[in-house]
């Protein structure tokens, strides 16, 4: 699996512990769900400013977006 694949993974990880469901984050971070649904596939990237609000918005740390063991 690659680091983008990983990456989309631990988002949507988070994403469901706070229980957000694709369609609210995406409104929070002004989104498309389908740009939601991408990421966490790791098919599209996210920059690193909304990778910041999103780690307030799920309050997790950024690097344990990068936790990929």
């Amino acid at each position: 699996m690659s680091r983008l694949n990983l990456l989309g993974a631990n988002i949507k990880k988070y994403r469901k512990l706070r229980k957000l469901s694709q369609n609210q984050l995406a409104e929070i971070l002004d989104f498309s769900r389908e740009h939601i649904a991408c990421i966490e596939t790791g098919k599209e990237f996210i920059s690193l400013r909304k990778l910041f609000d999103l780690a307030d918005i799920l309050d997790v740390p950024v690097k344990d977006f990068f936790n990929f063991d």
